[in-house]
């Protein structure tokens, strides 16, 4: 069992000229070197996913950077699929951003919510436009204790990066997040970064790119942590 390839459905629309699409494939390889498994990541764009496809064939999913997808269905679909079926998930940038707003949908049953990227004159814009751009900043974010990122990084406080202009809009938040939607990352600014779901074996998405710290060689936390989740999950 130790030798099957662990297979990661990377939902997105592959582009050569995003810097954390680079990353992924070195992340992967990274997390796999330290695990002594295989790890295949397969890249599944937004427009390719349907109510037909196989996601039951993938050991976990990642929701990588780089929205508006091709189809935000799909990719909302892919997510909810984890989600229910209990899939190791993580989301980073846009993916935190569909996590969120698959959540309000599926879950709070807020059929109205909507993206502000693709549709900002909505009446219930969940992910709107930041009040501060982040687009290549660097910043400190303080992680929940015993949260499953803060045990991934294995400390509280960390400094991650971003390419983003949209997040989680201050006037739904504290609907959105309650039993299951946890708050686990703020920023220096005490502004959501990143969130957990309740009970679920590993379901963390964030609006920082840590995939990004593999370019120079470094194996990001989360990614490790994805693909040990996946392990687990088998065994």
């Amino acid at each position: 069992m130790e030798n099957r390839v662990i297979r990661i459905a990377l939902i997105g629309d592959y582009d050569p000229q995003v810097t954390a699409h680079q990353a992924i494939p070195v992340a992967l390889g990274l997390a796999a070197e330290h695990s002594g498994r295989k790890v295949q990541g397969e890249w599944l764009g937004t427009d390719s996913i349907h109510a037909d496809t196989a996601l039951d064939e993938y050991d976990g999913f990642w929701c990588v950077p780089a929205s508006p997808y091709r189809s935000m269905d799909g990719a909302l679909r892919a997510i909810r699929f984890a989600r229910e079926q209990r899939r190791p998930f993580l989301g980073t940038c846009g993916g935190f951003q569909h996590a969120v707003l698959e959540y309000a949908r599926n879950v709070l049953g807020w059929a109205d919510a909507e993206h502000g990227e693709t549709t900002p004159d909505a009446e219930r814009v969940v992910i709107a436009p930041l009040t501060c751009s982040l687009v290549e900043a660097v910043d400190g974010i303080r992680l929940r204790e015993g949260s499953l990122i803060q045990r991934a990084y294995e400390t509280s406080e960390i400094r991650e990066g971003y390419r983003c202009r949209y997040g989680v809009n201050p006037a739904f938040e504290q609907a959105l997040l309650g039993d299951d939607l946890q708050a686990v990352g703020h920023d220096s600014e005490q502004e959501l970064r990143a969130v957990e779901l309740k009970g679920h074996p590993f379901f963390v998405a964030t609006l920082f790119q840590p995939e990004r710290a593999a370019l120079e060689g470094t194996l990001p936390p989360l990614v490790r942590a994805l693909v040990e989740a996946c392990a687990e999950r088998r065994s």
